[in-house]
């Protein structure tokens, strides 16, 4: 799926919130909106005055300048989502802060979040510009929305324009980054050429947008470099064709000998092995081979494991250390190794045996 298009859809439906009138304010009778306070009752002097509380007195002392009415704006507050891996939410101040903890252990956090940012903006065509390096404080170029009316012959009836700026911050052990952000400049423009001021509640609602869009940035980016990760790992050769220490052909294992040493008895149990004895101290294993019998129905489900196109017999499985790897040396019956064209002749099993990858 194109981010891009999730990413400009997200935008606009914020753009369309802030002139879209049945959803942003209530529908129904304000005839509350109108009403005069009722006079004091008037008590004559000469009666006894009653007794009045004052609990549920509601003062006169407020803000007149807000909304009233039908232009009081319902919408639910928005929302930081934080979705990516080790991301939470302090909101201590109006402006909401998220913080990115350490998820990657070789990636530089604050580089990492800051790609993610630039990327993001590049979605829309937009781009990230520095204001002040050691504050780490950016600031994008304009997001531009157009909305169009006609059919044949189409007109600009409304273009909002947005600017963001970013705001970073680190922990000084640099496992932690936070990101705030905040709309500096709005711009809402109708076909007359007549401009609109924004509110704080549609300025919030940007900002949150924004926000959303740069944490789910980061979820992605996460997802795709384990992705990737896992697509390496999978393809990644293992086992080669090389020498011992002593110059004897042998099959190379990217894998430390303690590791292999323990995980050779999958590879004996699967591949028609049988160990007689051991020596732990020279990490060398004894084992007797005999084919593994086939039938088509191991074929037909499923089971069946590829053969070593080796002679059935004793053999001896001795293993090396060299530069974190591991030299594995197959000798026969007599001590003999087995020679290079025998090793490439059955390289292709055993670079599968070795790998482990067909136990997982």
């Amino acid at each position: 799926m194109n981010r891009s298009i999730i990413s400009l859809s997200l935008i606009c439906i914020a753009i369309t919130a802030c002139s879209t009138v049945s959803k942003k304010h209530a529908i129904g009778g304000f005839e509350y909106a109108s009403k005069e306070e009722s006079s004091t009752l008037v008590i004559p002097e000469n009666l006894e005055q009653p007794k009045y509380k004052d609990d549920f007195v509601i003062s006169d002392k407020i803000n007149h300048k807000g909304p009233i009415g039908e232009q009081v704006d319902i919408r639910a507050p928005s929302l930081a989502l934080p979705i990516a891996a080790a991301t939470r939410i302090e909101n201590e101040s109006q402006q909401i802060k998220i913080w990115f903890d350490k998820v990657l252990e070789d990636k530089d956090l604050k580089t990492f979040i800051y790609q993610a940012i630039v990327d993001e903006l590049a979605t829309n065509q937009v781009t990230l510009s520095e204001l002040d390096s050691d504050k780490l404080l950016y600031q994008s170029s304009w997001f531009t929305n157009e909305k169009e009316s006609g059919w044949l012959f189409t007109s600009i009836e409304e273009t909002v324009r947005v600017k963001f700026k970013y705001q970073l911050e680190t922990k000084p052990h640099g496992r932690s980054v936070a990101v705030i952000v905040e709309l500096t400049d709005y711009e809402k423009v109708n076909e007359s050429g007549q401009t609109t001021e924004i509110d704080l509640i549609d300025k919030e609602r940007f900002e949150m947008a924004m926000l959303n869009e740069i944490i789910a940035q980061v979820d992605f980016k996460y997802r795709s470099y384990q992705r990737e990760n896992q697509l390496l790992r999978a393809n990644q050769q293992l086992v080669s064709l090389g020498e011992n220490e002593k110059g004897q052909a042998a099959y190379i294992v990217e894998m430390e000998k303690d590791m292999l040493w323990s995980n050779m008895p999958i590879l004996f149990s699967k591949y028609g092995f049988d160990v007689n004895d051991l020596n732990e101290s020279k990490q060398i294993y004894y084992v007797t081979y005999t084919k593994p019998e086939t039938s088509i129905w191991d074929s037909f489900w499923g089971d069946d494991a590829p053969v070593i196109d080796l002679p059935e017999g004793k053999y001896q499985f001795h293993l090396e250390e060299s530069e974190n790897r591991t030299a594995v040396s197959i000798l026969n019956e007599k001590g003999e190794g087995l020679t290079k064209n025998t090793l490439e002749e059955i390289f292709d099993v055993m670079k599968l045996a070795l790998s482990f990858k067909d136990s997982l």
